[in-house]
């Protein structure tokens, strides 16, 4: 009788490293987007990509290959070729008479199994390693990218002049002769993309152009590009993008669309004119990062409750609020796809649209032609939908508007620049929108930021947390008696920042009797969240401090993100 293979999931909660109520949530994950349960529990953050290689090699009776550890003779590296180790993600081992021990990243790939064993006519041991630190030691010693990049700059010499008013004959024609800066750009763009940053910054200083990453919202400098690449690279920038390159004076947006890994992934471009010529921005659109489901936002048990209750009410407004950057349009989109069923229908208003979704209705604001968010709402309402999205209520007349669709029957989704959610009342008073109309109509609003998560890989016990910090984020020795304080101490997986990825902090403002009546009568922000922390709502600093005592974010990055009342700056 065959032996039964022991599932994955039931071998992680066995070994302590996942509960059952996170082994659920990947499930149903792995289900939604067809993924396999060793994705999911990764892409979601339950588990590291390092336990899962580590159960799936147990699973299948293979060795497990920690990278970091274990040496691989470079001259071993020659046993296969060069482009199937980069095509294939394999690495030899080493080799025993017609035997070659290989390094594999999925053991039920069988066809990279036989092509191998086809193309070197060898008998292949298979072992296994976590695909990112395969792919980590592909770019560095069979091909180098960051070498490659620092490389590319420094062999480029184009002779281009400084910087002048009009576009240079040599620039103009970077698409079609200026192999090195194509390459330069490919390269940057590329490596962004390899370290999960999310926008990419190209800004000219006075003897240099500063490149930096944004990587969990926090920016890294890279390589600085020399003063004279400035107009190619720009230019470059421009074409890829559809801009105008001959225009300097006005701002411009574009975008691209790239294949990288396998996937393509689109880039929305902004150009700035400043005083020591354009600066660039390009934002990584991830179709993957907007697809992460409600389970990874990061939400504490009773707000995932209360966030699944609201968005599944029939009519109203639910807001989310926070600065640019917050995670408003994800945590939005995580309720669309929550909802996205066949017997509903689901309208968006977005500027722009980013991402694009199988069964929405999806709108792109034009404000050139006429076609703004108050248009497309209005139009919207002639389309009999259930659920609608707007990008951002920006004044009173999209307010007006968003209102009667609430009140006349349908669930309302859209997003408001303020603090925190009970200020986002007195916000739309102040536009200009009727106290009864926002007191009658809003459901719920939710404020919320994102915090860097410790990196799983090098997770340690802080001996010694800064004691001003906690007291700045209000912890009492009451909160910290029994608790431990964690940090990430920096290694390869997260760069050395001790971080890798982001959850949101939040606070869920629900509507009463008590709430509506305030806003009526246009009470203060003060007394809004004053009845809102009677009612039960957890603030962004409290939901934060949960997190810290749970060894999810640490206090300094908690400090950060929600600047809390009373710090000041150091002096020395």
């Amino acid at each position: 009788m065959a032996k039964v293979r022991k599932k994955l999931g039931e071998m992680l909660v066995g070994w302590g490293l996942i509960d059952a109520n996170a082994l659920a949530d990947a499930l149903a994950f792995a289900k939604e987007h067809s993924k396999r349960i060793g994705e999911a529990l990764v892409e979601l953050e339950l588990c590291s990509e390092d336990d899962v290689i580590k159960a799936l090699a147990t699973q299948f009776g293979l060795e497990y290959i920690d990278l970091d550890k274990h040496a691989v003779d470079r001259e071993v590296l020659g046993l296969i070729p060069a482009k199937m180790i980069e095509d294939y993600s394999v690495l030899p081992l080493g080799e025993d008479g017609q035997r070659l021990k290989v390094i594999i990243t999925d053991p039920l790939d069988l066809e990279t199994l036989d092509l191998l064993r086809f193309k070197l006519g060898r008998e292949i041991v298979p072992t296994l390693a976590p695909l990112s630190k395969v792919k980590r030691f592909i770019d560095k010693f069979v091909n180098p990218q960051g070498d490659v990049l620092s490389q590319t700059m420094a062999s480029i010499d184009l002779q281009a002049p400084e910087e002048d008013d009009e576009v240079g004959s040599k620039t103009l024609q970077a698409e079609e002769g200026d192999a090195p800066i194509v390459r330069l750009v490919n390269l940057l763009i590329t490596e962004a993309v390899h370290t999960r940053a999310s926008d990419i910054h190209v800004e000219p200083m006075g003897d240099r152009v500063r490149v930096r990453y944004r990587i969990d919202g926090v920016c890294h400098i890279r390589d600085d590009i020399p003063k004279h690449m400035q107009g190619s690279v720009g230019t470059r920038l421009k074409i890829m993008s559809g801009m105008d390159i001959a225009e300097r004076r006005v701002p411009q947006d574009g975008r691209i669309k790239m294949k990288i890994g396998g996937g393509a992934i689109d880039f929305r471009v902004s150009a700035l004119p400043a005083y020591h010529g354009e600066s660039m921005v390009l934002r990584i659109l991830r179709p993957d990062s907007v697809k992460v489901g409600i389970p990874a936002l990061g939400f504490a048990e009773d707000d995932y409750q209360k966030f699944l209750k609201i968005i599944h009410r029939p009519n109203g407004i639910f807001l989310v609020t926070g600065p640019t950057g917050s995670g408003k349009t994800t945590t939005l989109y995580a309720a669309l796809q929550e909802l996205n069923r066949p017997d509903k229908k689901i309208i968006t208003a977005e500027d722009p649209v980013e991402y694009n979704f199988t069964g929405m209705n999806q709108c792109q604001v034009k404000d050139d032609i006429g076609l703004s968010f108050a248009k497309i709402l209005r139009a919207m309402l002639r389309q009999a939908p259930n659920i609608i999205l707007v990008g951002e209520i920006r004044d009173r007349e999209v307010g007006d508007v968003a209102i009667q669709a609430a009140l006349t029957g349908h669930l309302v989704f859209s997003t408001l620049h303020t603090n925190d959610a009970p200020s986002a009342i007195t916000r739309l008073i102040d536009m200009g929108i009727k106290p009864f109309l926002v007191a009658s109509s809003i459901q719920a609003i939710m404020g919320q930021r994102l915090i860097r998560v410790i990196c799983s890989e090098c997770k340690v016990e802080d001996p010694n947390p800064n004691p001003r910090t906690l007291k700045l984020l209000g912890f009492t020795e009451a909160e910290l008696a029994g608790k431990t304080i964690w940090r990430g101490a920096g290694c390869k997986r997260c760069s050395g920042s001790g971080y890798r990825g982001r959850v949101g902090v939040f606070e869920m403002m629900t509507m009463n009797s008590q709430i509506r009546d305030l806003a009526f009568n246009r009470s203060t922000t003060t007394q809004l969240r004053a009845a809102a922390r009677a009612s039960g709502m957890r603030s962004i600093l409290e939901d934060g401090k949960l997190k810290v005592l749970r060894g999810v974010t640490t206090p300094e990055d908690l400090l950060r993100v929600t600047q809390a009342e009373g710090v000041v700056a150091e002096t020395a």
